[in-house]
């Protein structure tokens, strides 16, 4: 295979053009953009980025006569995809990023996967960032990237261009809010009775995702060995309820003992269900689950967060997120005097980061008392 390096008109870039000759011995062009201006850049460069295209072309073998439209391909890829990755991934995948945005941003532009360059995805990710934010962008690329590491091991692509182009920063969520002891204290109280008492009291004990919490069901506990496994999450996505036997990564599938007061707790919980179970017993739907309504069913996502909120609005609480719990849990246990490695252990975090990140929001406080402290020993210094 041989290369030029060209230039289009009202084009700002240098292109490295390929001639490819098919069975019928005809040549037929390819032409990559090269990234690299014409004003200001350097062909040398230009003549590099060739050198090593064709270099990349001719070491895999690639058969740059095939003419897969890129939408085509990835629907054939995610027949492949569903077999290995769970039905709630899969789910999120279609509904949340590639039928509402990646392919129809595609598919009118008819691009075969091998016209997908670098300046392409680029364009994608310049155009999107105009509504959505780089964590979502993020997403997009990603599975654009997946498709498109398949096409790599098919020999379609020579390169994923994925991986040559800049990915816009993640934003870091910073409106993470946590309950001090007493407040959590507080809200133990005014949840008694509640349709999410056990839910509440489970999820800051254990410092619980909400999916985990959901996702426990009786199975789970072990009251001769006093144990509770977690093993299991629930998720919604697009309308649809998806049951995972396992949770976000390894260390979230742990055993946890189940002191004395969670066990009455739970035991009596039971015995609540087994009520309902007899009141209606044609209408109840026992599926297992611990966080029920009471016919039975499943309490939702969606109710968890509404109703967690209005709980807190009607008792004059501060207004937290249900998954700031596990913040506070976090906090609980630092004001309880546990180190990081302890808190990290407790929470499941897979990378101690994950918890001094958190650790570092809850010091705040800690430095507020500081500060309160210096503020009123320097006021008396002052007065003197």
């Amino acid at each position: 295979m041989t290369g030029t390096i060209l230039t289009k008109a009202k084009r700002k870039n240098y292109y490295a053009v390929l001639n490819i000759y098919g069975d019928d011995g005809k040549r037929r062009r390819k032409w990559v953009d090269t990234g690299i201006p014409v004003k200001g850049g350097k062909k040398g460069d230009a003549t590099k980025f060739l050198t090593n295209l064709l270099a990349e072309y001719n070491d895999t073998g690639v058969d740059v006569t095939k003419d897969v439209l890129f939408v085509d391909f990835m629907v054939q890829w995610l027949d492949t995809l569903k077999l290995s990755v769970s039905a709630s991934t899969f789910d999120s995948y279609i509904k949340n990023n590639i039928r509402p945005h990646i392919m129809p941003y595609f598919e009118p532009k008819k691009l075969k996967v091998k016209d997908v360059t670098p300046a392409v995805i680029q364009k994608y990710i310049s155009d999107k960032l105009e509504k959505l934010s780089p964590n979502t962008v993020r997403k997009h690329l990603f599975n654009i990237s997946q498709c498109l590491d398949n096409a790599v091991l098919l020999n379609i692509i020579a390169y994923n261009p994925v991986k040559r182009i800049k990915m816009p920063s993640p934003v870091r969520f910073t409106g993470a809010k946590h309950y001090d002891e007493k407040q959590i204290e507080q809200l133990l109280e005014i949840s008694k009775g509640d349709p999410l008492e056990i839910v509440i009291l489970l999820t800051l004990f254990y410092g619980l995702r909400r999916s985990e919490v959901l996702g426990l069901k009786f199975d789970a506990v072990d009251f001769d060995a006093k144990t509770l496994t977690i093993k299991r999450a629930v998720v919604i996505v697009g309308g649809t309820i998806h049951e995972n036997e396992h949770t976000k990564n390894d260390s979230s599938r742990t055993v946890f003992p189940i002191p004395n007061m969670i066990l009455s707790r739970l035991l009596a919980w039971k015995e609540q269900q087994k009520d309902w179970k007899a009141l209606q017993p044609n209408d109840y739907k026992d599926n297992g689950y611990i966080c029920t309504k009471s016919n039975g069913e499943l309490l939702l996502p969606n109710y968890v967060t509404q109703h967690f909120a209005k709980l807190l609005k009607r008792n004059g609480m501060p207004h937290i997120r249900f998954h700031d719990l596990r913040h506070s849990s976090a906090n609980y246990l630092k004001y309880l005097g546990f180190d990081l490695k302890d808190i990290q252990t407790w929470l499941r975090h897979k990378d101690i980061q994950t918890t001094m990140n958190i650790y570092v929001n809850l010091n705040m406080q800690a430095k507020s008392n500081i500060a309160d402290t210096l503020n009123a020993r320097f006021d008396l210094l002052e007065a003197k």
